[in-house]
């Protein structure tokens, strides 16, 4: 019995993953490259080696598929700061220089996180160029976060840990700083030596802001 041939230029799905995670990180890139209104879902599906009805069964309309786009994205980032803050708000009981290091450790897990996906920081810079469209999406897969870190500052200085008089507005302002250094990264700056600057420059802020660690 003969194959059915693929068409030409058609991309072969990668067949050692669920084809939902396959359209989702093809949708994923192009999204993040384009936009909302810039992608179809003929593009997606040609792009994850699949027919359109493929992609509307597993996600359904574009809507629909931008939002999966972001649960993804949001349920990868939420697993590892999630265990991050844990373990810095288990350091709070062993005072100040426990908790900064703490905090540090939470910072670049952070660092690490958008460094290794990139299209994090795309997707979501695609989605603030239209600051009142899409608004629902900060909602359910930004403010969270936002939230979970900002509390566990509240926490640390609420221990006495540190002093910190306005944790959204310190919270939001190292995303962004993180996100402009992704941005940095992807336009061409020196990978290596630009790593190890943002790095030095983040844990240089967070010893201004809180005192430096004990060694």
């Amino acid at each position: 019995m003969t194959m059915p041939r693929r068409r030409p230029g058609r991309p072969r799905r990668d067949e050692t993953r669920p084809t939902r995670e396959v359209v989702l990180t093809a949708a994923t890139a192009l999204f993040a490259e384009r936009g909302f209104d810039a992608v179809g879902l003929r593009e997606v599906a040609a792009a994850a080696g699949v027919d359109v009805a493929t992609v509307a069964h597993h996600t359904g309309t574009k809507a629909a598929l931008y939002d999966a786009c972001f649960a993804r994205v949001f349920a990868a980032e939420r697993e590892v700061l999630t265990e991050a803050a844990e373990q810095a708000r288990a350091a709070l009981d062993g005072g100040p220089d426990a908790a900064r290091r703490a905090l540090h450790q939470l910072v670049d897990v952070f660092v690490d996180f958008l460094e290794d996906r990139p299209e994090t920081t795309a997707l979501w810079l695609r989605r603030w160029l239209e600051p009142q469209r899409h608004a629902e999406l900060d909602q359910r897969y930004a403010e969270p976060l936002y939230r979970l870190v900002a509390e566990l500052l509240t926490a640390a200085a609420a221990a006495g840990a540190l002093a910190e008089p306005t944790p959204h507005i310190t919270v939001r302002s190292l995303v962004w700083a993180t996100h402009g250094h992704v941005v940095a990264l992807a336009a061409g700056a020196p990978g290596a030596r630009e790593r190890r600057e943002f790095r030095a420059f983040v844990h240089r802020l967070l010893d201004g802001l809180y005192g430096p660690p004990a060694p």
